[in-house]
């Protein structure tokens, strides 16, 4: 896994990434975090998120992905369904749901060049220890990049 400090919207829409991941919960909101700076730049991503069931368990482990065009570059915004709900306390990220995310991803996506942020460790409160390791195995091979958050850089 190459890390990198910056933005990650900026960095998709500058051609750094084909691809970039990040995690939703189950329930279409996309109102905090970096799902919420997707939403307002990518709307076609949430689009897609709104195009699935809201509150359904069943995603949990799935994707859902907009095509996006800007600026003569392709970019695609995959919306992985890492954690069922937003309230509460304590680790809301559901780990199987990341492994087989990360999973699909590859599937979907293999050769390109894949950015996300701490996927499943901020406002889901996981342990990134063990989510770093779950991308680490399920992306072996891949061109990944953990992109940690810094404006302006």
């Amino acid at each position: 896994m190459k890390v990198i400090r910056g933005d990650l919207i900026e960095l998709a829409l500058n051609g750094t990434f084909d691809v970039i991941v990040h995690g939703c919960n189950c329930f279409c909101v996309m109102g905090a975090g970096v799902a919420k700076t997707i939403k307002k730049v990518f709307p076609e991503a949430y689009k897609a998120d709104c195009e699935t069931v809201k509150g359904e368990r069943d995603k949990l482990g799935v994707i859902s992905y907009a095509r996006i065009k800007r600026e003569g570059r392709e970019i695609w915004v995959v919306n992985g369904y890492t954690q069922y709900h937003w309230r509460g306390r304590g680790e809301l990220v559901d780990y199987r749901a990341v492994r087989s995310v990360m999973r699909e991803v590859k599937s979907m996506f293999a050769g390109k060049r894949i950015g996300y942020p701490k996927i499943g460790a901020g406002l889901a409160q996981g342990d990134w220890k063990i989510i770093s390791e779950i991308i680490e195995d399920e992306l072996r091979g891949e061109n990944h990049t953990l992109v940690e958050y810094a404006p302006n850089i």
